[in-house]
């Protein structure tokens, strides 16, 4: 991840100024009991749902399980264009496409992820959605929620921890300490952690050796449990992670060191999707968050498959823009799940493509259809990159109260040229009734055009191909970059045998190449590869490239300074 993180990646699009913030809003939301809404909306039976409080829960495995000869509903993928500190409004339109859906009549769920702690005190606050388009209760949602980010940092610290002590205790593996590829988590961005030291201070704590580490959305552990279909599933990937090699390049894996079932074990309780609600009191599952820069930016299989279950429309978001968050959603996700979307929203604001047209943040209130022309490339690359995949494409516009009729109008224009829908919708500021044009444009695009969906590339297209075609079909690149140890890691994992795993590029959001200043659609230029990283229980291949980080750092006024907890014991500051 980068430096920081700009106000744009929190999925908001606060249009106009608003009486009550994000957080006043959901503390005067009239919600229902979960358990209620369990029964009501989804037809759960009390016994399986697991109250966390009255207005969170999880769903028991047992019960989901019991669903798999159901049909499976309509999946709806909500993505965006390259963000920018004019905002977006991502996790916004899916919550309230949700709630429209639900609106006219629709059987709806959303699936969300869960946020991370680091941007909540870092730059861009919560995660749950904005305005009049949120899920509820906010302040759970972002802070500790179930304690899902707190057993994933235990379940892979566990295993640092193992690693280190058989090490200490005669180390009969013969694992190497300078090939030890293993890293801790923490659920908070610190850039002092990324490069240390571990074991200092004498024979009784261990052999000291180079160590770090990366923020828990970042970890290994949390793209297995986002893609696991199962408990069975989940133990068998955790078993297979690579945490080290023997001096003669031997891989050692967690199941070498028998870590696997206490890994699992810590993860019992959090492997079961969690069930929330909107402002509306209609149904949303919140389970598992890997961010989509640094990791493949998608919620848990199991809460996704369960939602096709239980509802005729599922709405999930893949993190920024499409050719991060909507190409891993598509590579990853649905070639390891087995599913199919059926249509995909690309949410964009005119203030953003005025930006990306050349607009200072300053003066994107005034009129500009020049930009707004020119900044479209942004939105025209995005639609077409998606469509590659064989997926029809909506643009829905998160409307602004500085938005003119001729920007509108431009807007339409160009994108009814590229042969796409494009929706205004103020969700944002009327909840589920405005999306309602929205959700019957979804529900009419899925019944006129069936998806055609397939991935970008083959399984068996080795692996620095599978990056190639990335940065050329999608970044616009004219190239991939790679140094010499760069060239011969790709050569030892297909000699290995990881060759038919997919790619989880790490790069910046802000821009389609790796210059996070390289605003609009930039062509031509070279993505330049700086590491891989073996994900083998995740099964993927980390692909991290130009500056990126994998531990984020906290900007030089972080959020965390303006959070404050009242005598009455309610939050402030949040968003």
């Amino acid at each position: 991840m980068s430096e920081t993180s700009t106000p744009a990646a929190s999925g908001k699009g606060n249009q106009h100024l608003s009486p009550k913030s994000d957080i006043e809003i959901s503390q005067a939301a009239d919600m229902r009991p979960i358990v209620d809404v369990a029964r009501e909306k989804l037809g759960i039976p009390a016994e399986h749902v697991l109250p966390y409080g009255h207005y969170k829960a999880k769903l028991s495995l047992d019960y989901l399980s019991s669903l798999k000869d159901r049909p499976d509903g309509k999946l709806v993928l909500v993505t965006a264009i390259t963000p920018t500190p004019a905002g977006e409004g991502k996790t916004t339109t899916t919550v309230g496409l949700g709630d429209a859906l639900n609106h006219i009549g629709k059987k709806a769920i959303m699936c969300l992820r869960e946020p991370s702690l680091g941007p909540c005190f870092g730059v861009k606050g919560g995660a749950a959605g904005g305005g009049y388009a949120q899920v509820v209760p906010m302040e759970d949602i972002n802070l500790h929620f179930t304690g899902d980010f707190h057993a994933i940092g235990a379940a892979n610290n566990l295993l640092s921890a193992l690693i280190d002590n058989h090490v200490y205790w005669g180390n009969s593996l013969g694992i190497d300490p300078r090939r030890i590829s293993w890293r801790r988590a923490v659920d908070m961005n610190d850039r002092s952690l990324r490069s240390i030291v571990s074991s200092l201070g004498g024979v009784a704590n261990g052999f000291p050796r180079e160590d770090g580490f990366d923020i828990t959305v970042a970890s290994e552990v949390m793209a297995i449990f986002c893609l696991a279909t199962d408990f069975a599933d989940l133990q068998r990937r955790l078993g297979d992670i690579i945490v080290a090699q023997t001096r003669d390049k031997k891989n050692i894996r967690a199941s070498d060191l028998k870590a696997a079932g206490s890994m699992a074990a810590l993860l019992k309780d959090a492997i079961a999707p969690n069930l929330v609600q909107t402002l509306e009191n209609n149904p949303a599952f919140i389970h598992g968050g890997p961010f989509a820069n640094i990791a493949h930016g998608c919620n848990s299989a199991i809460a996704t498959k369960a939602a096709l279950k239980l509802a005729d429309y599922v709405v999930t978001e893949a993190g920024f823009g499409a050719d991060l968050g909507a190409e891993k959603f598509f590579d990853i996700k649905c070639r390891k799940a087995g599913l199919k979307p059926d249509v995909t929203v690309i949410v964009a604001t005119i203030r953003a493509l005025k930006m990306h047209g050349g607009v200072a943040k300053d003066d994107l209130k005034l009129e500009n259809v020049a930009a707004l022309e020119k900044g479209f490339a942004n939105l025209q690359r995005h639609i077409a990159n998606v469509q590659k995949f064989g997926v029809p494409v909506i643009v829905s516009v998160n409307r602004f109260s500085t938005d003119t009729a001729a920007e509108m109008e431009l807007l339409q224009k160009l994108t009814q040229a590229e042969g796409v829908d494009c929706v205004l919708a103020d969700h944002w500021g009327s909840g589920g009734p405005g999306a309602a044009e929205l959700a019957e444009k979804v529900v009419a695009t899925i019944e006129a055009k069936p998806s055609q969906f397939k991935p970008l590339y083959a399984d068996d297209l080795p692996l620095v191909e599978k990056v190639r075609t990335i940065a050329r079909e999608l970044y616009g690149a004219s190239d991939i970059a790679l140094d010499p140890s760069v060239k011969t890691r790709f050569a030892e994992l297909e000699k290995e045998g990881f060759s038919h795993l997919p790619v989880c590029i790490a790069k910046t959001q802000y821009s389609f190449s790796t210059d996070a200043n390289a605003k609009g659609a930039p062509s031509g230029h070279v993505i330049p590869v700086r590491e891989l990283r073996l994900s083998a229980g995740a099964e993927f291949v980390v692909v991290i490239c130009g500056d990126i980080m994998t531990m984020p750092g906290l900007p030089k006024v972080p959020a965390a300074n303006n959070i404050e907890v009242g005598a009455d014991g309610r939050i402030a500051g949040l968003f």
